[in-house]
């Protein structure tokens, strides 16, 4: 399967053969799971939520800081 990846840098994809994470998709394209939402749809996704088909997952920065 593909996921699709969009976010303000641009779009990347993950390749997998099995189920996988969005945490795992996130681990595989560098990106720290504290600094993201994952979003698909109009729908905010957990990061332990399991992927088994194509998908397309927005990525929104979460601005921290005083």
């Amino acid at each position: 399967m593909q996921v699709e990846v969009r976010s303000p840098e641009g779009v990347m994809s993950v390749q997998s053969e099995v189920p996988i994470s969005v945490g795992d998709v996130l681990d595989k394209l560098g990106i720290a799971h504290s600094t993201v939402l994952a979003v698909i749809g109009d729908t905010i996704i957990p990061h332990t939520s399991i992927i088994s088909d194509d998908v397309s997952i927005e990525l929104v920065i979460v601005s921290s800081g005083g």
